[in-house]
């Protein structure tokens, strides 16, 4: 076994991250160090897009923030400066990466609810 092979194995999942998808909409709520002070920092927006397995895993959270300008964020999943990720609703998607939404603005920018069975 190599070393990379025996370090994932040893890696726990945390349990305060959801299981994630490509058209969520989350809350990540990420800790900051700012000088000596350290805080929580929330980031909400839909999930862009999924990439890698294993402890090199990552996601991007797509918002728009004041005056209508898009902000992407990308977080590692297994990162230690992550609290905990809330999935607040959960959206219908035929791709895996949602690169589209880029170029959408306002309601042509929503994606469709997925419904609970």
């Amino acid at each position: 076994m190599s070393l990379l092979e025996s370090l994932n194995s040893q890696l726990e999942p945390n349990p305060n991250i959801a299981a994630l998808k490509p058209g969520d909409t989350v809350k990540v709520h990420a800790r900051i160090v700012e000088g000596d002070r350290e805080r929580v920092q929330v980031f909400q927006g839909t999930v862009v897009r999924m990439r890698g397995g294993g402890p090199a895993a990552s996601f991007t959270v797509r918002r728009i923030a004041s005056h209508g300008v898009g902000v992407e964020r990308t977080f590692l999943l297994h990162s230690p400066r992550i609290d905990k990720v809330e999935v607040t609703r959960r959206a219908h998607t035929r791709r895996a990466q949602l690169y589209f939404l880029r170029q959408r603005r306002g309601k042509a920018a929503r994606l469709k609810e997925k419904r609970r069975r």
